[in-house]
C-alpha cells in the first residue's frame, strides 16, 4: 500500500493569516487624512476633512483677517480707509482717468443755430439782425415787441409781436449769447466825471463816459441793470485793469450797403430803413419831441453827416432852462459819448432838426426831445453807415 503525503494546508492558513496581520498593521500606521490608493473609498459620512490649523508664521495679514474672520458687527467696527493724496497712492491703486474728449466735436453736437426760447434771446437775436430792440434788459417790453413785428413783417410772418411758434423757427441764434469783455488800462483812462451844467461841460477836452458800467453797458448794447444782474460780484466802483465782464454777445449787424430811404413813424417812435426794393434793411427805436408842435412831418432829407461831433449849445432853444437865460451865448460841447448829441449826428434839411445819438440809451423810445430823433448810440453808428447826403426821410403820424 503507497505510502500517504502530508497536507500542506495548514501552512497555506499560516500565510494568509500573516498577511492579513500586515494589512492592518499597514492601516493602523497610515497617518489621518491620507487615502490608500489601494483602499476602496470611505462612505459618504465620513467624507469630513480634519480641521488642520495654520502655522502662526504663515497666519493672514491683518487686514485681510479681519475682512474674513467672523466677528459679530457689534464687536468689529468698519474700519476706515485713511485719506492719501493722489501722488502716494500705489498706482494699483490709482482711479482710471476718464477718456477725454476729442477737441474736434462732432457736428451733432454743436446745438447752433437753434431758436430764441425767453425775452433775452429774442433781443439779441434781432439786435444781432439789425433790428434793434433798444437797450437789452431781458424783458419783453413794447420797444421789443415793435422790433418783432418789424422782423415778422420781414419774414413774412403774422403780425403778432410775440414770440410764437411761428417766429420762433425763424428768429434762431447761430452762436453763444454771452462773450467776455476784459477791462483795460486805456478804458480806465477814458474815465471823467461829467459836468453837472453846460458851462462845466463845455470847459471839459472831451464828454467820455463817467464809469466802467456805463462803457461796458454800451459795448454790450445793454441797459446797466442788466449788466449789473450779470455780474453780481463785480465791485462796480472800484474796478481795475483785467477785470471781466459778461456781456451779451450782439456783435456788429452786417451792412449790406447804403439804404434808399428812411421813415419815421411817430406813433411808434421807430426810425426804418430800407432798400431800393422797399426790403427793411434795419429798425430803430428813436425818441421824438416832446411837444407835438414841434414834430417835423413829411418829407425831409439829409444834409450833413457828422460822427463823433462836438455840439453847439444855443440858449434860444432851451427857454426852460433858468442856466440858459443867464448865460445868454452859445457854448461848444467836445465829443464823446456823453455829448448831448451823442457819438453821431445826421442833420436833415429843416434847421435845428436831425437824426443823432444820446448819453443815455436806456431812455430812447420816449417823447422827450426837443424836436430831434435820438437813437442810442450804437444804433446811430449803425444808421450812419446806410445814410447819405439827399436820403429822402418820411416822418410819418
Amino acid at each position: 500500500m503507497p505510502k500517504r503525503r502530508k497536507a500542506k494546508r495548514p501552512f497555506a492558513v499560516g500565510l494568509v493569516t500573516l498577511a492579513a496581520g500586515a494589512g492592518l498593521l499597514v492601516w493602523l500606521l497610515t497617518p489621518p487624512g491620507e487615502i490608500n490608493p489601494s483602499s476602496p473609498p470611505a462612505p459618504s459620512h465620513a467624507a469630513k476633512s480634519p480641521r488642520v490649523e495654520q502655522p502662526a508664521s504663515k497666519k493672514l495679514p491683518l487686514a485681510n483677517r479681519l475682512s474674513t474672520d467672523t466677528v459679530p458687527p457689534s464687536t468689529q467696527p468698519a474700519p476706515t480707509k485713511p485719506s492719501v493724496p493722489a501722488s502716494q497712492t500705489p498706482a494699483s491703486a490709482q482711479p482710471v482717468p476718464p477718456v477725454a474728449p476729442s477737441r474736434q466735436p462732432s457736428p451733432d453736437s454743436n446745438p447752433f443755430p437753434r431758436p430764441a426760447s425767453n425775452a433775452f434771446e429774442t433781443q439779441l437775436a434781432l439786435a444781432r439782425l439789425g433790428i434793434s430792440p433798444g437797450s437789452i434788459d431781458g424783458v419783453f417790453g413794447s420797444r421789443t415787441r415793435l422790433a418783432l413785428v418789424a422782423f415778422q413783417q420781414k419774414a413774412g410772418l403774422s403780425l403778432t409781436g410775440d414770440l410764437d411758434a411761428a417766429t420762433k423757427r425763424r428768429l434762431l441764434l447761430s452762436e453763444p449769447s454771452h462773450t467776455n469783455y476784459v477791462v483795460t488800462v486805456e478804458d480806465l483812462k477814458r474815465l471823467r466825471p461829467l459836468g453837472k451844467t453846460w458851462l462845466e461841460k463845455s470847459q471839459e477836452d472831451r464828454l467820455d463816459y463817467e464809469t466802467i458800467l456805463e462803457l461796458v453797458s454800451e459795448a454790450g448794447r445793454s441797459s446797466p441793470t442788466f449788466i449789473q444782474r450779470l455780474n453780481p460780484a463785480i465791485p462796480w466802483t472800484n474796478v481795475t485793469a483785467g477785470t471781466v465782464v459778461q456781456i451779451p454777445n450782439v456783435g456788429q449787424p452786417a451792412v449790406g450797403g447804403r439804404a434808399a430811404l428812411a421813415r419815421i413813424h411817430l406813433d411808434d417812435r421807430t426810425l426804418q430803413a430800407f432798400d431800393e426794393h422797399t426790403n427793411l434793411v434795419a429798425h430803430f427805436p428813436c425818441s421824438i419831441a416832446a411837444f407835438a408842435e414841434k414834430r417835423p412831418a413829411g418829407e425831409l432829407h439829409v444834409a450833413v453827416i457828422a460822427p463823433n461831433p462836438n455840439y453847439t449849445f444855443d440858449p434860444e432853444n432851451f427857454p426852460e432852462s433858468p442856466e440858459a437865460r443867464e448865460l445868454n451865448r452859445k457854448l461848444v460841447l467836445q465829443p464823446g459819448p456823453n455829448n448831448p448829441v451823442g457819438t453821431v449826428w445826421i442833420g436833415l434839411d429843416r434847421p435845428g432838426y436831425g437824426i443823432h445819438g444820446t448819453p443815455r440809451p436806456e431812455q430812447v423810445g420816449r417823447a422827450e426831445s426837443h424836436g430831434c430823433f435820438r437813437l442810442a448810440n450804437w444804433n446811430a453808428e449803425h444808421f450812419l453807415q446806410l445814410v447819405w447826403v439827399g436820403m429822402p426821410v418820411y416822418v410819418e403820424p
